[in-house]
């Protein structure tokens, strides 16, 4: 009886995370989607790339600015 017992439970146990943890296409609960997370200019890499490009063309349009003067 005891043995029983025991094997009702694990079937059901295993029921319940099914029905927790399957993938949606095979039963499982929906998951809702989580929109993605606003990012600030300081977190986006794009932004942050492109400011270093702006800086670095600023710096070498200024070399040469100089170096058009001291000639």
């Amino acid at each position: 009886m005891g043995r029983l017992l025991l094997l009702l439970l694990v079937i059901v146990a295993v029921v319940l995370l099914w029905k927790a943890f399957a993938p949606q296409s095979l039963g499982g609960a929906p998951r809702p989607q989580q929109p993605r997370a606003i990012k600030g200019p300081d977190d986006d890499e794009e932004f942050l790339w492109q400011l270093e490009k702006e800086q670095f063309k600023k710096r070498r349009a200024e070399e040469e600015r100089k170096k058009r003067e001291e000639d």
